[in-house]
C-alpha cells in the first residue's frame, strides 16, 4: 500500500482539524515550494527526515541498443534522496 497526496491531505484534515480545502491547500502549497526549491538547484533538508539533493550529472558514452551505434547521452540534472539516520532506525525497528 502507497501513502498518496489524499491520504495525506485526510490526515490533516482528520488529526489537525483543517478543513479539506485548507488541507488540500497547504498541501500543494508545500509540495509547489520543495518544487521550487529543487528547480533551483537548492538541497532540501528535513530533520529527521532526509535531505532531497540535485546533483548534475555530465555527459556519457552511450550505446543504441538497436544499432549498436555509439551515442553521446547530454548532461542532465537528477533528483537524489538521502535518508536520516533517525528514519532509517525507525525503519528498522518496524517488523513487518
Amino acid at each position: 500500500m502507497a501513502l498518496t497526496k489524499l491520504d495525506i491531505v485526510e490526515k490533516i484534515h482528520t488529526e489537525l482539524g483543517f478543513q479539506k480545502k485548507e488541507s488540500v491547500e497547504l498541501i500543494e502549497s508545500v509540495f509547489s515550494l520543495m518544487k521550487d526549491t529543487l528547480a533551483s538547484g537548492e538541497t532540501i533538508k528535513i530533520s529527521g527526515f532526509g535531505s532531497f539533493v540535485v546533483k548534475q550529472k555530465a555527459d556519457r558514452r552511450g550505446r543504441n541498443p538497436q544499432t549498436g551505434e555509439t551515442i553521446t547521452i547530454g548532461s542532465r540534472r537528477i533528483l537524489t534522496y538521502k535518508v536520516s539516520s533517525k528514519l532509517k532506525q525507525a525503519i528498522n525497528e518496524i517488523k513487518p
